[in-house]
């Protein structure tokens, strides 16, 4: 099982550039005089490159989320993290602000976590269903607010606000890429920094306390690295939702295996996940490709509600 997802995986990664609205062969991706060569290289690879590190970092910050917060249902989109990022992007649009767009994100994202960090502190470890209906009502609190900028914008505004919170992959070149590869990277060496210390937290605060882990200074640690890259994928794509809740899951289903030794393994996945959303998304026959946010949308709501069905059963 382990190898044919493997190849599978493979397989998706590997083809995912050359299909879309217009065909490529693989001959012509390397002949300069064709239009071919500038699809491929300036659209299709940065797409599915950005695809991938962008999936990446979501399912790998949805695993810090439900360690950190105790709640397999946690994650950048349900506690509101996302939401926040993408309020504080359209106050930046709104602004004209937009070459500090990645700040603002991170500020929205650091906020949020500041908030529920604060929040969480007051509960008790059996209490995290309440920190996800805290979470949710910052997330309505965040929509509440975004109509507001929606109702003070202009026309111009309001379609680029629009068009950003449905989540998107549109990228020309390898411009942007650089950041969200070094996120990516970045991410994924704070975690596999601490995965002792992850180990520890899966199995209470009390226990990681007991042996010698500072629990409250990894939390810190991991939180704001994770709104640091959130912050930074949601500024270039937008909203994405749901990656960082399904893949963990699934790998963790999928090879029963603890959480901490699955930190590679989802960091793969996720990307995986996102490449395939993102073939799906472009080759459904539409006139224009679907935005990566809605076919996420599609697949995660209906796994939150067996989540939240299977939490109940136990």
């Amino acid at each position: 099982m382990k190898y044919f997802l493997i190849f599978c995986s493979i397989i998706i990664l590997i083809i995912s550039p050359f299909f879309g609205q217009i065909e490529l062969t693989f001959s012509n991706i390397f002949d300069t005089s064709k239009m071919e060569y500038q699809i491929f290289w300036e659209l299709r690879l940065p797409r599915t490159i950005l695809a991938f590190f962008v999936g990446a970092i979501l399912a790998l910050s949805g695993l810090v989320f439900q360690t950190t917060f105790r709640n397999p249902m946690s994650s950048p989109f349900t506690l509101g993290v996302a939401s926040g990022a993408t309020l504080f992007t359209a106050i930046a649009i709104i602004l004209g602000l937009s070459s500090f767009i990645s700040f603002f994100a991170f500020l929205g994202s650091l906020a949020t976590i500041i908030i529920l960090f604060m929040i969480a502190s007051r509960f008790h470890s059996s209490e995290t269903s309440s920190l996800l209906l805290v979470g949710i009502a910052l997330s309505f609190f965040y929509s509440a607010s975004l109509m507001v900028l929606f109702f003070i914008s202009n026309l111009e505004e309001s379609y680029e606000i629009v068009r950003f919170t449905m989540g998107s992959l549109d990228i020309v070149g390898f411009k942007d890429l650089y950041l969200v590869v070094v996120a990516g990277l970045f991410i994924l060496f704070i975690v596999k920094y601490f995965q002792n210390s992850i180990k520890l937290l899966l199995v209470s605060n009390q226990f990681a306390h007991l042996k010698g882990c500072n629990v409250k200074r990894t939390n810190y640690i991991l939180l704001i690295s994770v709104s640091i890259v959130v912050g930074i994928c949601v500024s270039i794509t937008g909203p994405i939702g749901f990656v960082g809740l399904i893949v963990p899951h699934i790998v963790k289903t999928i090879t029963q295996k603890s959480a901490d030794k699955l930190i590679g393994a989802i960091f793969f996945y996720g990307g995986v996940f996102l490449v395939f959303c993102d073939l799906v998304a472009r080759n459904l026959g539409t006139n224009s490709d679907i935005p990566i946010g809605v076919v996420t949308s599609f697949l995660g709501a209906p796994f939150f509600i067996y989540l939240i069905l299977k939490r109940k059963k136990q």
